[in-house]
């Protein structure tokens, strides 16, 4: 065989060894780890760093013209047409998984033209919120308080089934979302209240902004009127309400985390009818504009 062709395979065997022994596996060396035929996981995105906690915060802060609850219009206990109302809104939900969520609320009209007390109403309530999906179940018990006026306390229960008909549609998000609500009051009352309604909500493309449409109707059956009683008659048709509200997206606005919170700001509009002239009703266009905080 030629000197220079033995040279050459020599050589080849050579390169051969020390592939087969490279620096990886000397002492003090970690091989490679092999490579994965999975993705690596990604981080989260901003967006996606929310509270996910057991505890969810509700809150709402908004000035309206009129405090309108149920048919009857509170703001014309004294002052004048229209005088703001300040009010606080918020709850606490605890998630507790496929059991049902306990929730604790509070709701406050501050009225400054109010002729007896400025604090018109407050109203605390507590309540589990059940999903069995499509149906959300949420019962309770609410307490009204009106300060200085303390024959005019009283207490309900009340519960409401909202039915998720995106399914019905095949849609992504509920088309009407109707709900059934009835409230019983034990107390001062004895009587009974029952609203149906439906709610729609339309996001804006390619804008922070959702409208949400909503229609309710109201039956009582007793003397079930809070804070004012005008001869009442003791059943009937007592109001329907037609509503607009419109949410703005403030973190889209500000370029924000929702980790912070998400924060809308709220424009309300609605209109207010009477339906039976026997049962007490007002008829009232009002609205007003508020900040909203859900983490």
């Amino acid at each position: 065989m030629p000197k220079a062709l033995i040279i050459a395979i020599a050589a080849l065997g050579g390169a051969a060894v020390a592939g087969a022994a490279g620096p990886s596996d000397a002492p003090g060396h970690a091989a490679p780890a092999p490579e994965s035929v999975y993705a690596p996981v990604a981080p989260a995105a901003d967006t996606e760093k929310v509270n996910q906690g057991g505890l969810n915060l509700d809150l709402t802060v908004r000035y309206m013209t009129d405090y309108v609850y149920r048919g009857i219009d509170h703001s014309e206990v004294g002052g004048h047409e229209d005088a703001p109302n300040l009010q606080f809104d918020g709850a606490l939900k605890f998630d507790l998984g496929k059991f049902p969520h306990p929730i604790i609320g509070l709701f406050a009209n501050v009225y400054d033209s109010d002729p007896v007390s400025r604090f018109q109403e407050i109203r605390p309530y507590v309540g589990l919120e059940l999903e069995i999906k499509p149906l959300t179940f949420t019962g309770g018990h609410t307490t009204y308080i009106y300060p200085e006026r303390d024959t005019l306390n009283t207490g309900e229960f009340w519960g409401r089934f909202t039915y998720d008909d995106s399914g019905l549609f095949g849609a992504e998000r509920p088309l009407l979302n109707p709900y059934a609500f009835a409230a019983y009051d034990y107390d001062l009352n004895n009587g009974w209240y029952f609203e149906l309604g439906v709610q729609h909500e339309m996001p804006i493309e390619d804008t922070p902004l959702t409208l949400i449409f909503s229609a309710d109707i109201a039956y009582i059956l007793g003397q079930q009127q809070q804070f004012v009683y005008t001869s009442p008659a003791d059943e009937g048709f007592q109001h329907y309400e037609l509503g607009l509200t419109a949410n703005y997206s403030l973190n889209t606005l500000l370029n924000t985390s929702r980790r912070f919170g998400q924060w809308t700001l709220q424009g309300y509009l609605f209109y207010t009818d009477g339906i039976n002239g026997n049962v007490t009703a007002d008829t009232q266009l009002w609205g007003g504009m508020g900040i909203r905080l859900q983490y």
